[in-house]
C-alpha cells in the first residue's frame, strides 16, 4: 500500500506545544504512532511531503527522523 502523511509538525529536539491548536493536538506524536502502527505495515510506502518537522536545521531535526524511522514504512 502508499499512504501520504504531511503537516505532522514534529518537535522533539525543542518541543513545541500543539494543543494551542485545540484539545484534540495534545499528544499529538503518541497519536500519529499509535494510528500508523495500527494502519501501515511493513512493505508499505509512506510518502512525507512536507512540514513534518518544526526543526530549521537537519541537526535539530535529528530527533524527529529518528521517531520517524522508528515506524513500520
Amino acid at each position: 500500500m502508499i499512504y501520504a502523511i504531511a503537516d505532522l509538525h514534529l518537535s522533539f529536539e525543542n518541543p513545541k506545544p500543539m494543543d494551542i491548536f485545540g484539545d484534540n493536538w495534545t499528544r499529538h506524536e503518541c497519536k500519529v504512532k499509535e494510528n500508523w502502527q495500527k494502519v501501515v505495515k511493513e512493505g508499505d510506502t509512506v510518502l512525507l511531503p512536507g512540514d513534518f518537522s518544526w526543526a530549521m536545521t537537519i541537526k535539530n531535526a535529528y530527533k524527529d527522523f529518528k521517531y520517524l524511522t522508528s515506524l513500520p514504512r
